[in-house]
């Protein structure tokens, strides 16, 4: 198979954003701000926005140019012959790592943050905002796409694969859905869990500023910014500049990174929280 069928990503998101949706109200981690039906509405209708957008700008352009990329064998994964599993499990791995620093750059270059913040002002963190991204923020992440396919060359079924699982995987540890927390401390060993990714939308700068994964959980061990003993129950989601119920309409957050809010990245507006060496290694309830 040289690439996954078209219908298969589409169908895994909406079945995946149906259950989760399901199981979080009947298992919550964090109690509500704001009412499902309104919080859900506005994500949805930003995602469809954003979808849009992404459509326009990405599609006719990027497996084209990771075909191209095989045929002249561009990229690091085509500098050798290697077997199909190990072409797709290195391209799926690439590509995860590769996206790591793309999430912490759009955290500390004022810039992209204008347009990721979007996605951090949400007063709820459930299943729904995995869909709420600014549209300028995804136009601008196609063009890293395109780069990441040049640089590293992976087959059109390695970056099928990788989307698929990394789709899945933010709309699963955006939900609000309490696992069990043995289940959880044994997931967060390998992939991006509720309770991890909730601390990354904490209001304390020094915790948004953590937990960079997307899919694997790996690439925050090894750059020692997994930051994971904080009780949800501490955790408010948000950013401090942001937390009037006004401020997170649709028609708002449409335009707020054409604003300047430098607070968002130091005092007044983003204060840090200290942690205790021994808060920070163990997943807390």
């Amino acid at each position: 198979m040289s690439e996954l069928p078209g219908w298969l990503t589409p169908a895994a998101l909406l079945a995946t954003l149906v259950l989760m949706t399901a199981l979080e109200e009947v298992r919550p981690l964090r109690r509500r701000v704001e009412a499902a039906g309104r919080h859900l509405a506005r994500n949805v209708a930003m995602g469809t926005i954003s979808l849009a957008v992404l459509t326009l700008v990405q599609t006719p352009f990027l497996l084209p140019l990771t075909e191209w990329a095989q045929r002249k064998q561009v990229g690091l994964l085509n500098l050798v012959a290697l077997p199909a599993w190990a072409e797709l499990a290195l391209g799926v791995l690439f590509l995860d790592y590769t996206l790591w620093h793309w999430h912490r750059i759009n955290h500390l270059w004022p810039f992209l943050w204008r347009f990721h913040a979007v996605h951090h002002v949400d007063l709820d963190l459930d299943a729904s905002t995995a869909l709420r991204f600014h549209f300028g923020e995804l136009a601008l992440s196609a063009g890293y796409r395109l780069v990441q396919v040049v640089v590293l060359g992976p087959s059109p079924l390695a970056l099928g694969s990788w989307q698929l699982l990394l789709f899945v995987s933010i709309l699963f540890h955006h939900s609000n859905l309490r696992l069990p927390l043995g289940l959880e401390r044994a997931l967060v060993r390998v992939v991006v869990t509720p309770r991890m990714h909730g601390i990354h939308h904490s209001l304390y700068l020094d915790e948004t500023n953590a937990n960079w994964s997307s899919l694997l959980s790996v690439w925050d061990y090894v750059h020692r910014t997994a930051v994971l003993g904080i009780p949800q129950d501490e955790v408010v989601i948000g950013v401090p500049t942001c937390r009037e119920p006004r401020k997170v309409t649709l028609g708002r957050i449409l335009v707020r990174p054409f604003e300047s809010h430098p607070e968002d990245h130091g005092p007044p507006g983003r204060v840090e929280r200290p942690h205790a060496p021994a808060a920070v290694r163990g997943l807390a309830p």
